[in-house]
């Protein structure tokens, strides 16, 4: 694939959000991005089910489509024999006040089932409407312009733990930590590549930011994961140069 070089002039700058005219209750297809991606809904969707996927796709899958995502370069000590981990997603909820959990950490630990959907561009302004303070018991789909979808499995536990954090000073619950255990992957069919990767370009994903700030993802440069078939005899030669300075 032919691609043009690293730009290394590019610097961040903020900017309005996609639609700044959006008002609460307005559908998707009342902007031109909005319609296109509506348009693309047509190609259906294809569902992975996790347990029968094999794991190299799932990994496909999640580090493709939960984007964008902190790189973290770890080192560990393994242990012989340890078989792999299901597939879990981790997310925090901070409580409304200490020892009160917000509505959406108490419907998770009733084990009701729920799901995770990353949000993208052009539907943005419809997903933050649903961050409201609202008091509980109010529905933010009724303002949200978004359309609910039915799940695979319907009230089925998909809560694999979670964890109440304590300060360690002052002893206060403030938040809880989510572990999900993922059952079902929805993927619509028109962002995935032939390879089974979710398409950047067409998915538009959002990131979120420190304060009100949401950031979308710009160019994206490729950069080849090395092999040690490929690269022994470069490393080699590298680590002879340096154990001879």
């Amino acid at each position: 694939m032919s691609i043009p070089p690293f730009d290394s002039t590019a610097y961040s700058t903020y900017t309005q959000p996609p639609n700044p005219s959006w008002t609460y209750g307005q559908k998707i297809d009342s902007t031109p991005a909005g319609r296109a991606w509506l348009a693309g809904e047509s190609a259906g969707w294809k569902v992975y089910d996790t347990a029968e996927t094999d794991k190299t796709e799932l990994y496909k899958l999640l580090i493709s489509g939960i984007v964008p995502r902190p790189i973290a370069f770890v080192s560990t000590i393994t242990d012989e024999g340890v078989t792999n981990n299901p597939p879990i997603i981790s997310f925090a909820c901070n409580h409304s006040a200490p020892g009160r959990l917000k509505d959406t950490a108490a419907n998770l630990k009733n084990s009701q089932g729920f799901t995770v959907n990353i949000i993208s561009e052009p539907f943005v302004e419809n997903a933050n409407a649903t961050a409201i303070d609202a008091p509980p018991g109010f529905d933010e789909w009724s303002i949200s312009g978004l359309t609910k979808e039915k799940c695979v499995q319907i009230k089925a536990s998909r809560l694999y733990k979670s964890i109440d954090i304590t300060h360690p000073v002052t002893g206060e619950q403030s938040s809880t930590l989510i572990l999900a255990h993922v059952k079902y992957i929805h993927v619509r069919k028109d962002v995935l590549t032939d390879r089974g990767v979710i398409d950047l370009t067409k998915f538009r994903p959002v990131a979120r930011l420190g304060d009100i700030s949401y950031a979308r993802v710009g160019d994206a440069y490729r950069l080849a994961r090395p092999t040690w078939a490929q690269e022994e005899t470069k490393i080699q030669d590298a680590l002879a140069t340096l154990a001879s300075l």
